[in-house]
């Protein structure tokens, strides 16, 4: 019996995973199934070699076998066919790969403007879209996209900018008052520097708070006020800002921020100045008063960083003697345990925890280095004893313990007024309970840690100090801003201004109720006053005028004059007065902003858009400082000598959820 042939007739290739099963006998025409069953072999004889028929008799007499047979199909060829030598592509594979988007689709046009979004937040260069493994990866997800050149990409990055830069100059024209942010960041090789700006405002388009990315500047050492004030005139004259819309600059306590914003009284010219006026156009002149009255930013008002001075509070801890001997053993047992690989692995081990090291410059770095120290104490123990090494004494470890009760207001209060908006109503709250805190510690101590408790009392001297501006209303730099924001939170305002006797406090009130009435705009205040003067106009002019000369139709020429309404607007003290009433009464709203939304705008007119624009401003430029952590890559190595990428990835990370 002879075995069929690798290739049979009409040239067919031979099914391997077939014929396993069958032997072709060439005299006879006929092959036989050489199964191997419970009887023996199968021997049954089919007439010629055809594969269907050899796939049915597995299938009616063997079906274990017949499943194991692979299903293929055997592509077809046509003659006079271009592609004769290609398999014919299936029904189902057409219809999932389908025909390319057309350019102009909506579905072409919403991938290519996610993918551009993407490059343009990232970061990444524009021939990323060009490399095949990407093009391998998009095709993956969807083969029906065309994937758009470096070039469209470029194009289309800068339009999304500059179709953001539109939207939020738009908001920012606006929006009745702005807060301005700014922080400088250095890379630690000294190679660059960085100007970052920001803006806070409550938007009346979407009415909520919002706080923006305007500008990252890359700036040239030495950072000098002149070169800080420089750059924050030219942004604000770049994104249309009127000077009388700038509530306020946060910045933090640098001896160049301070300067750049420092109030100037106005000095007498000199010479020189006399002369350019003299000989100067008076058309010119006047339009440079104007252009100085609109965008001239000399005067902006300047506010500390509430969590930049409360830091500056708490490195006090770092000049006590007794308190900075405790701290250096502890760094010193941080620093063996993080530069063991054996000790921090029995450390996980034990409580799947390690320990963390301060950073100067990061906020409450140390109190979270002794939490954590604290927390894992017993497991720290154990490992030392393990390696030999030496640890805190019990007396230590407990004035450990007493110094971070010490630091824990601090860092909560730090938490929460590092917030982007809404927390600057919760500055003179945050300070009433710290010195509180400061004031008790002492005597909670009594006479265990005489040392700390004597650190208390330096630190709420030193606090009183930092913060008179916001508390104390006959300091010479007070400004009433904190306090009143706090007086238009219903949510703080009478715990900490309205039911507290203390006389600093029924004086913040005072100050902060005539701020509020000056931040009336003025139109309105001289209506009000106008409401309150007697009208006497009209009956002098009458016994003055002689009844000759009386006109014929006076009451045709007299002219027409609205009719006062009986109700009169109510004035803003009127407002203030209807509001503190309110506070008397339990509120519904769980934030500020949800009370402010709630109130009709006839209840509050002059009242609730002040509310809404105090209440959105933050108590820290941390937004500007966050910006250098964001940003990631493209401000380290050289990547940041891209200053047209970094800052366009900079404002779309930043503003992408505004």
């Amino acid at each position: 019996m002879a075995v069929a042939p690798i290739n049979g007739l009409g040239g067919r290739k031979r099914r391997d995973d077939l014929w396993t099963y069958f032997l072709y006998n060439p005299s006879e025409r006929k092959t036989e199934c050489v199964v191997l069953g419970d009887d023996g072999k199968c021997g049954h004889k089919l007439g010629g070699k055809n594969t269907t028929n050899l796939k049915r008799h597995l299938k009616a007499r063997h079906a274990a076998i017949f499943s194991k047979i692979p299903v293929t199909r055997t592509p077809i060829k046509k003659s006079g066919c271009p592609n004769n030598e290609k398999a014919q592509t299936s029904i189902e594979t057409a219809f999932a790969a389908g025909s390319k988007y057309k350019s102009n689709s909506v579905e072409q046009r919403v991938k290519e403007q996610a993918l551009a979004l993407w490059i343009g937040r990232t970061g990444l260069p524009a021939c990323t879209v060009e490399d095949e493994d990407f093009i391998h990866m998009i095709e993956t997800f969807d083969k029906r996209m065309t994937i758009p050149k470096r070039t469209k990409i470029n194009n289309l990055v800068d339009k999304i900018y500059d179709d953001e830069k539109l939207k939020y100059k738009e908001r920012l024209a606006r929006a009745r008052k702005i807060t301005i942010g700014l922080d400088i960041w250095t890379k630690k090789g000294l190679t660059a520097s960085f100007l970052a700006i920001s803006a806070c405002f409550f938007c009346t388009m979407v009415n909520k708070a919002q706080h923006i990315l305007l500008r990252l500047d890359q700036i040239a050492h030495p950072h000098t006020a002149e070169c800080i004030k420089h750059s924050v005139d030219q942004c604000i004259e770049d994104w249309g800002i009127p000077q009388h819309k700038i509530l306020t600059v946060i910045t933090d306590n640098g001896s160049n921020m301070i300067a750049a914003f420092k109030s100037n009284e106005p000095d007498e010219p000199t010479s020189s100045e006399d002369e350019s006026t003299e000989t100067s156009d008076p058309e010119d002149s006047e339009v440079a008063v104007r252009e100085h009255q609109r965008f001239g930013a000399i005067d902006m008002s300047r506010t500390p960083c509430v969590v930049h001075t409360l830091q500056l509070v708490v490195n006090m801890i770092q000049k006590d003697t007794s308190v900075n001997r405790l701290l250096s053993k502890v760094r010193g047992l941080v620093k063996l345990f993080r530069k063991s690989s054996v000790a921090t692995e029995r450390l996980l081990q034990l409580c799947q925890l390690t320990l963390v090291k301060d950073c100067p410059t990061r906020w409450s770095s140390t109190y979270q280095m002794i939490s954590r120290l604290l927390q894992v104490k017993d497991s720290v123990v154990q490992v030392a004893d393990g390696m030999g090494w030496d640890y805190l004494l019990p007396s230590e470890w407990h004035k450990l313990s007493a110094l971070r009760d010490l630091l824990i207001p601090f860092a909560e209060h730090t938490q929460l007024l590092q917030s982007d908006t809404q927390s600057l109503s919760l500055v003179v709250p945050a300070l009433l309970d710290l010195q509180g805190h400061l004031s008790e510690f002492p005597h909670a101590q009594g006479s265990s840690f005489k040392d700390l408790a004597s650190l208390a009392i330096k630190m709420k001297a030193n606090m009183d100090k930092r913060f008179s501006c916001f508390l104390d209303h006959t300091d010479s730099k007070f400004s009433p801003l904190a306090s009143a924001a706090c007086f238009l939170d219903p949510t703080v305002a009478p715990e900490a201004l309205l039911e507290n006797d203390d006389e600093q406090i029924e004086a913040l009130l005072r100050a902060s109720e005539d701020y509020i009435a000056q931040l009336v705009p003025r139109v309105v205040r001289e209506e009000e006053a106008e409401d309150e003067e007697p009208e006497q106009g009209e009956e002098e002019s009458k016994e003055e005028q002689p009844h000759n000369k009386r006109p014929r139709f006076r009451f045709l020429s007299k002219p027409s004059r609205p009719s006062k309404s009986t109700h009169s607007k109510p004035c803003v003290k009127e407002e203030i007065k209807k509001f503190k009433e309110q506070l008397s009464q339990p509120i519904n709203q769980e934030t500020a902003l949800e009370f402010w939304a709630a109130q009709g705008d006839s209840v509050y007119p002059s009242l609730k858009p002040i509310a809404l624009d105090l209440l959105a401003m933050p108590a820290s430029q941390a937004f500007a400082e966050r910006v250098f952590s964001i940003t990631g890559d493209l401000s380290r190595g050289r990547r940041n000598r891209a200053r047209v990428i970094l800052e366009r990835s900079a404002f779309l990370k930043l503003n992408r959820d505004q």
